[in-house]
């Protein structure tokens, strides 16, 4: 089947709306916070080759790189020709999916005609996997929970009740995390009813020409786009908090005609005592996706971007870590590569690249109710986003994640916790030419007389988000319990304690003092800038400072 571009537009939009409709199914039917409020988790669909062609507009950016291949390693355990309807696939091992065990990978075969004809696969963070309740000090994946190897979720529509009560015995919130894998389930089953009512209305049972087609076009934007580069080597290396001592991330890119290779070389090696460590697939994603909003933001996303970039990390590297390292908290890694890339590419794609972010911060809730049931609240607010020239980063958006934080009255509907402040950190988006988005003031407390747990992992509170071209870097964050540091390990929130977090700003984008002026004082009416920061690092005078 051949396209003209009308017919391929249309038909794009569509698969693209059917995703869409699957990520507000999902959105409406979960259990959790995390997936329902803050939505961590993606949703694709992909051709009956398992390569990703559609996904849902608000799904998390890395799950999207990473899902494809997953699916095709589940496939190996599960061989196409073996599968019936009602199947559906299930893994969360970090080695095949995105990097640490509460993501779990579902996926349902879509048939049409009596053939496969796509794959609905979504990623989801649940709520608990069992395991340790601290963050970062477990010494191999063992201890970060259960591992579950690629599975049959449910098996010609009947459900594996083997597997969920294995399931069941081994996470504290079963119903939470039953009711999320379910909604799952529920959701991908909207999205197959729905390519299959497509199919009909096109004729495209099997879906290989408009599949390619997509895949073709794509690839060959990337390619063109990466043309317009300078061929070359291109280097950089950032610091990261880490955990008790920092990470070094190193990274070369060779730009080679119409494909660039990133080289992580000489990054830290992996940790055999914290779980700071990335498994490759996740370095691969982080590596795509931000070269993808760079090089051609306007593109759906799906596989045919990928094929013109490959990473590369020695096995044993802390962005290459060895089974079974930990793992649980990658982010802390991850969420630095797109630093180092933007650094190394910033001279050769000045207005496409993008200063440091803030980066998303954990926190975590959790005891027992009045009737002595156990419940979680998650909330992941996230700092300022990196500027780039041409425009100031976003306040309280971490790139590359896409989450939005649990709204107050969810969080204290959830669990015993009085929201005190939640507000716009002045001065914390480094100063620019463009300035980086603003982090943000979260202050909280008990409510009532029952102490209740709690984790928190901040990040960028030793490192902050780097500025480019000149542009300074953001703010670093704080955390405090009272008016001392706040433990990194689970503690117990008590009556009267307050909370507070202070998260980081994006970084700025070239000489600060050169920001528009009009720009400027908008920042110092809206109390984004104060005078102080106006007049000491943009270089505004007294003489034309705006009166208090």
């Amino acid at each position: 089947m051949t396209h003209d571009p009308i017919t391929l537009q249309i038909q794009w939009s569509r698969l693209i709306a059917i995703m869409d409709e699957v990520d507000m199914a999902l959105v409406r039917t979960s259990f959790s916070t995390i997936v329902g409020e803050t939505r961590d988790f993606a949703v694709i669909m992909l051709d009956r080759h398992a390569r990703s062609i559609a996904q849902s507009q608000l799904s998390s950016p890395a799950f999207t790189c990473s899902l494809p291949g997953a699916t095709r390693t589940m496939l190996k355990q599960f061989p196409v020709e073996t599968l019936r309807p009602g199947d559906v696939m299930i893994t969360n091992d970090p080695w095949i999916c995105h990097g640490h065990l509460p993501d779990l990978y579902i996926v349902t075969p879509v048939f049409v005609g009596g053939r496969i004809s796509a794959f609905l696969a979504s990623a989801a963070h649940v709520s608990d996997i069992g395991g340790r309740l601290d963050e970062f000090d477990a010494r191999d994946v063992y201890e970060e929970g259960l591992r579950i190897p690629p599975s049959l979720l449910y098996e010609a529509g009947h459900p594996n009740d083997q597997l969920f009560r294995l399931l069941e015995a081994n996470i504290r919130y079963p119903r939470m995390v039953m009711g999320d894998i379910e909604a799952i389930v529920g959701a991908n089953r909207v999205g197959a009813q729905r390519f299959a009512e497509m199919a009909a209305d096109y004729g495209i049972e099997q879906m290989d020409g408009l599949a390619e087609e997509i895949l073709r076009r794509s690839e060959a934007a990337m390619r063109a786009a990466i043309r317009a580069l300078p061929n070359g080597r291109y280097e950089a290396e950032v610091q990261a908090d880490g955990y008790r001592h920092p990470t070094t991330l190193r990274v070369a890119i060779d730009v080679r005609d119409d494909s660039i290779h990133a080289d992580f070389t000489g990054s830290s090696a992996q940790r055999p005592d914290a779980s700071v460590n990335c498994v490759m697939n996740v370095t691969h994603a982080h590596t795509v996706y931000p070269l993808k909003c760079s090089l051609v933001p306007d593109l759906p996303n799906n596989e045919g971007l990928f094929r013109p970039i490959t990473a590369f990390a020695p096995l044993g590297s802390i962005v290459n870590a060895k089974f079974p390292a930990p793992v649980k908290t990658r982010s802390k890694t991850s969420y630095h590569l797109h630093n180092a890339i933007y650094g190394a590419l910033a001279p050769i794609l000045p207005k496409a690249a993008q200063a440091g972010s803030g980066s998303f911060w954990s926190i975590k809730c959790f005891g027992n109710d009045g009737e002595g049931n156990p419940f979680a609240v998650h909330v992941l607010p996230n700092g300022g986003k990196g500027a780039v020239l041409g425009a100031d980063g976003l306040p309280t958006i971490a790139f590359p994640g896409n989450g939005t934080i649990t709204p107050a009255e969810i969080i204290e509907n959830g669990a015993p916790l009085l929201m005190l402040e939640r507000s716009l950190r002045p001065d914390s988006g480094g100063a620019g030419q463009n300035r980086g988005g603003l982090g943000q003031v979260i202050r909280f407390t008990l409510r009532g007389a029952v102490p209740v747990k709690l984790t928190v992992r901040p990040d960028k509170v030793r490192f902050p988000a780097p500025g480019l071209l000149g542009g300074r870097p953001g703010l670093v964050g704080e955390a405090r319990l009272g008016d001392v540091a706040l433990p990194l390990e689970p503690f117990e929130l008590k009556p009267g304690a307050v909370v507070t977090l202070k998260l980081p700003g994006g970084g700025g984008i070239g000489d600060p003092r050169k920001r528009d002026r009009g720009a400027l004082r908008a920042d110092i009416d809206q109390g984004l800038v104060s005078l102080q920061a106006a007049e000491d690092i943009y270089g505004l005078t007294p003489v034309t400072a705006p009166a208090k």
